[in-house]
């Protein structure tokens, strides 16, 4: 061994042990839970890409969507309304109030059992204005943080029914321009969050029962929705057709803008016409390229709307809904 080499050696020798002092001085890792460990993991999951919604905007067959009483994280009413019905049904409405938080374990079950999520979010207990003035934006931000990281698709509607006089955000109460505003604001952060799995749906009531309240004022544009959901019921006193029911609205709707519609919200009061008249919905649905499809208001609220409420009603629903026009798989469209 030369000279140099030993030196060389030795102060490799040395350093080796100042190493081994060090790593045995230094503090234990952390421990960590089981808990921590699988929000970890669900954090990795969802901290992919942005889920591409572009196959669900216009998909080549019909939504199938329905609307329970409950919360949506439950299992066994689409269980049986497709069991009823012959048909899964493909979409899954649901409300929620201003204020709640935004639910991802709920909506992600949702998901999974086959159905895109569909969350009317209700402001009762703040006004357009407030809103578009920035009153909850960090509420919003909170709101929208949680559909971002939630990473799937989630059709989402503001204050539905804004043309009616029923609701505090409706047409008795709120100006068409603060609406508006507000939407574009809500929009407006929801992007700014990196919110971009999200399916914006602006759903007017049917026109027949308030025709002096003009649809446009309350339009944020094109830029900010993707899908008009026009809710509209068969009643007993009222239009008995799909034309007479939607058409107006439609009309109206064409001159401003060109986005699809989806009938978000709909039903057939119990009586002799209902067999009738779900033949006479879902044709029209069918007949249109520009509607994408329809929910059913599956409940007995004023009325009874179940597709279960006579023999004959469910057997025309069972009948129309098997037409291959309707559901497809939204996690593979």
């Amino acid at each position: 061994m030369s000279r140099t080499t030993r030196p060389r050696l030795l102060l490799l020798a040395l350093v080796g042990c100042l190493l081994a002092a060090v790593s045995a001085c230094a503090p234990p890792a952390p421990q960590v839970s089981a808990a921590a460990a699988a929000k970890a993991q669900q954090q990795t999951q969802n901290s992919g890409p942005p889920y591409d919604i572009r196959p669900l905007l216009k998909p080549d067959r019909k939504y199938l969507g329905v609307a329970f009483n409950g919360s949506p994280r439950a299992s066994a009413p689409v269980t049986a309304f497709a069991g009823k019905a012959g048909k899964q049904p493909n979409l899954r409405e649901y409300y929620a109030k201003w204020g709640d938080p935004f639910q991802a374990d709920v909506d992600r079950a949702v998901w999974d059992d086959g159905q895109l999520p569909f969350l009317v979010w209700e402001p009762f207990s703040r006004t357009a204005a407030q809103i578009a003035g920035g009153q909850d934006d960090a509420y919003i931000r909170e709101f929208a943080d949680a559909v971002r990281d939630y990473n799937r698709p989630l059709a989402l509607s503001f204050g539905h029914e804004m043309n009616g006089g029923w609701y505090p955000w409706g047409s008795k109460r709120t100006r068409a321009a603060d609406f508006a505003r507000a939407w574009r604001h809500i929009h407006d952060l929801f992007t700014d969050e990196g919110a971009a799995d999200v399916i914006w749906v602006w759903s007017p009531n049917v026109v027949n029962p308030v025709p002096d309240v003009r649809l446009e004022p309350y339009y944020p544009g094109d830029a900010y929705v993707d899908w008009v959901g026009v809710v509209g019921y068969y009643a007993l006193s009222g239009p008995t057709t799909f034309k007479t029911l939607f058409g107006p609205t439609m009309t109206e709707i064409r001159r401003f803008s060109d986005k699809p519609f989806l009938i978000a919200e709909t039903g057939v009061q119990a009586g002799e016409s209902k067999p009738t008249q779900i033949a006479d919905l879902f044709a029209g649905v069918r007949a249109r390229a520009d509607v994408l499809g329809l929910v059913w208001f599956n409940l007995k609220k004023e009325a009874d709307w179940r597709i279960n409420s006579g023999p004959l009603s469910l057997a025309a629903f069972r009948k129309a809904a098997a037409d291959g026009s309707f559901g497809f798989d939204v996690r593979n469209p």
